[in-house]
């Protein structure tokens, strides 16, 4: 099997509007959570949520090209570009033929279907919908504008399954490659759900933090007073190359993705299964596809949502995996910080990942203060600040509504 490399990364997050600015924002610890400044709160449950801080579509996009792309799809692009120019994509020494773009959003556009209904209702008896409602909403239209821009034509596509969606696009993009059916790949996700329907409904699912006195350090996985996730928006990016053919062309490499395992728990629509077992299963196959035994792994980017049920669960399975070795090992959940990207926290999750790996710097999970009973006190969930240790190897999970479960392994350049 051929080898599958990173060779350029791109991030669009709420507590940084680039590669670095992200990474800083991880390894100090900022929380980017805050009140809710696209949409009167005052009737909603929750008022709070990690919003991109002052974005402005001008700045990024021609308005006609703004007017035909929904956030999660500008989003997209933002993260894209940066990841592009960072792997030096652009040039003469790479077949367009043989580069495609696999790119996720768990909901897609869904600021473009409200306000398209809404309108619809509220206005006359004539129907009038914009030539774009459509293309604005599918999922897919992220991936085939990016490609459209760019003259992309290899294979092309969106995967969509929930919170594990981008998991599962680089989890495609790193398979693809090493079936030889593309050299260069696109891929990672974005999503764009802050609004009325997004947080109504995650509020009616009880599934979303109400803890609208403490926002700013709501986002608290493992504790015990958490009471849910915190919405996140924004997007993430990753270029996967074949490992010869970045060489032949002096490409930067940051890391190599190994392994990585798809699994569904088989259980319930929204809950994870109590005892972990498809985290569990998910866990143990990518880290077989990798080659790894347990003992390896260094670093575990949890999906550590903040909920009463998720945190437990995920924490049991990483036990039943490793064994003595879960003590031995970094685990963090970075949604302390940047809030519950849905779709995208895969693509977000796995930079932080390939980040720690590069730099040997475990980001913390911040917020934690009150130890939970039911959690396993001897697991360092690097609590409240950084810590540097060797990384040579990195599990990156994720799991989504409906019971799918995604995790990446990525591996030091160089080992």
């Amino acid at each position: 099997m051929r080898r599958v490399v990173v060779t350029g990364l791109g991030a669009f997050t709420p507590i940084g509007k680039n590669l670095h600015e992200y990474w800083e924002g991880l390894k100090n610890g900022i929380s980017g959570s805050a009140m809710i400044t696209r949409f009167d709160t005052e009737k909603f449950k929750t008022r709070f949520a990690c919003e991109i801080k002052g974005y402005d579509s001008s700045n990024y996009f021609e308005r006609k090209e703004a007017n035909k792309l929904d956030l999660f799809a500008q989003y997209a692009h933002v993260a894209s570009d940066e990841a592009i120019a960072d792997a030096g994509l652009i040039t003469d020494k790479v077949d367009k033929e043989r580069i495609g773009v696999i790119w996720a959003s768990g909901i897609g556009g869904i600021e473009t279907f409200y306000q398209t209904i809404k309108s619809f209702v509220e206005g006359d008896s004539i129907p009038r919908f914009s030539p774009y409602f459509i293309p604005k909403m599918i999922s897919d239209i992220a991936s085939g504008s990016i490609s459209i821009k760019y003259g992309f034509s290899g294979p092309n596509f969106s995967t969509v399954s929930a919170c594990a969606s981008s998991t599962h696009a680089i989890i495609d993009a790193f398979n693809y490659i090493k079936w030889g059916k593309a050299d260069v790949f696109v891929t990672g996700g974005s999503e764009a759900a802050i609004n009325q329907p997004g947080i109504g409904g995650f509020n009616s699912m009880q599934a979303m933090s109400v803890n609208n006195a403490e926002y700013q350090t709501a986002s608290r996985p493992f504790d015990l007073t958490r009471d849910g996730f915190v919405m996140g928006e924004g997007a993430g990016a990753l270029i996967l190359e074949e490992y010869e053919h970045a060489r032949a062309r002096g490409a930067r490499i940051y890391a190599e993705i190994i392994g990585g395992g798809m699994t569904a728990d088989a259980y319930h629509l929204t809950a994870p299964h109590p005892e972990g077992l498809g985290a569990t299963s998910v866990m143990k196959l990518a880290i077989e596809d990798a080659g790894l035994k347990p003992a390896d792994i260094d670093y575990i980017n949890v999906h550590g949502t903040s909920t009463p049920l998720g945190d437990i669960s995920e924490a049991k399975a990483i036990v039943k995996v490793f064994g003595e070795h879960a003590y031995s090992l970094n685990i963090s959940g970075t949604k302390s910080m940047t809030g519950h990207l849905l779709g995208a926290a895969g693509a977000v999750e796995a930079i932080a990942a390939i980040m720690a790996v590069v730099r040997d710097i475990i980001p913390p999970t911040i917020n934690f203060s009150v130890p939970d009973p039911q959690i396993d006190q001897n697991l360092n969930i690097t609590p409240n600040a950084a810590q540097e240790r060797k990384v040579n190897f990195a599990l990156s999970n994720t799991f989504g509504f409906g019971g799918h479960n995604a995790s990446v392994i990525v591996k030091k350049a160089g080992i």
